[in-house]
């Protein structure tokens, strides 16, 4: 784990605290003025640091500033320590010299400070040295400052972990971006592909019915065009297109091109509740129709049936004798879009001479 960016930093200056990775701040001004506060005045009460002096009397008062200001010193000190040394030391390459530093840095500073501020003070308020009470409050002191000390590094710890988390978050999402965008990019070369070459067996066989196929693709291309930046579209959307689709299919092979939509499948559009990936269902309807027989004695029928959030779309299989050839996208594409987007793969069962794809929806 990379430690803070602490260059320069002055913290008597600039109080804020070093920026973490990932640009997080450690701003941690107030807890550093309430705990000066808290040490500078318990401590003195708790050891009996004031002598005979009362809160009536201006000594005492004079005596909870020097503490205060002590209190300060020492954790201003010690932060300026902690801070330094993470440029050098962390606790996952060198966690033995790391907690030696600290508590020799801390010990070092902590000790000798409170002494001379100790003696400070009783020499300005011309009390004699309590010998018992300058050790308890220096032991004190060190115990605080150690305890505060972890603290910190506890505390930058969950910051740069988070920092990590959030950096491998955003890694992983531009790695999914950029593969998703290299699927959507084979998607609409294969489907031009497979119109245009639908298209040239039309204007060679009926050219009425090629003109209005050409003008058909038109239409359904545009929606290609419009849901290639998408990674998810509205199921009513997703339907209409594959109705439109399903026309071209039609034009190409007539009345035994079929094509079914359950009707709970239809209200679950209408009610624009969910999505799914775009594309997706043309995707099956086409490899229905690449790798199966259709004829007037072999009709080929498409079910598309809704199963919780997923789609069921099913046909029989009459597998052709001789297969068009193909690129090696429909069903491998689908999935990997699918997991990519969704989180969830499709489900194929092939078995019985029953073809079946469940395709995965998500709420909008």
């Amino acid at each position: 784990m990379p430690n803070a960016d602490i260059t320069g930093l002055n913290p008597m200056a600039t109080p804020a605290g070093p920026a973490l990775d990932g640009g997080v701040r450690f701003d941690d001004r107030r807890l550093m003025v309430l705990g000066s506060l808290a040490f500078g005045i318990a401590i003195p009460l708790m050891t009996g640091l004031y002598g005979p002096y009362t809160p009536g009397q201006g000594m005492f008062w004079l005596g909870q500033l020097v503490f205060i200001v002590l209190a300060f010193s020492i954790w201003a000190g010690n932060r300026w320590l902690l801070f330094r040394q993470r440029e050098h030391f962390d606790w996952f390459n060198h966690p033995l010299r790391k907690l030696l530093m600290l508590v020799t840095a801390n010990v070092l500073y902590t000790a000798p400070i409170t002494a001379l501020g100790l003696l400070a003070w009783f020499s300005m308020a011309e009390l004699p040295v309590d010998r018992t009470a300058l050790q308890v409050v220096v032991l004190a002191n060190v115990i605080c400052v150690l305890f505060v000390t972890h603290a910190y590094e506890t505390m930058f710890l969950i910051r740069e972990r988070e920092s990590d988390l959030m950096r491998v978050e955003r890694l992983e999402r531009a790695r999914v971006q950029s593969e998703l965008g290299a699927l959507k990019a084979q998607i609409d070369p294969h489907f031009l592909f497979n119109g245009l070459n639908t298209l040239g067996h039309l204007i060679g066989s009926d050219a009425a019915r090629g003109r209005e196929f050409c003008d058909a693709l038109a239409e359904v291309y545009r929606y290609v065009l419009a849901s290639r930046e998408q990674d998810l579209v509205p199921l009513a959307d997703e339907v209409a297109f594959l109705r439109r689709y399903h026309r071209l299919l039609v034009l190409r092979f007539g009345e035994v091109m079929q094509m079914v939509v359950s009707p709970d499948l239809d209200s679950a559009s209408q009610t624009g509740g969910l999505a799914v990936v775009p594309l997706a269902l043309q995707t099956l309807l086409e490899n229905a129709v690449k790798h199966n027989q259709i004829g007037a004695e072999t009709p080929l029928q498409v079910n598309l049936i809704l199963s919780g959030e997923a789609i069921v779309v099913h046909n029989l299989r009459r597998p052709r004798l001789s297969s068009l050839p193909g690129s090696g996208l429909g069903l491998a594409n689908l999935d990997e879009r699918c997991r990519l987007v969704t989180g969830r793969a499709l489900q194929v069962r092939d078995q019985d001479g029953h073809f079946e794809v469940t395709v995965p929806l998500v709420p909008r």
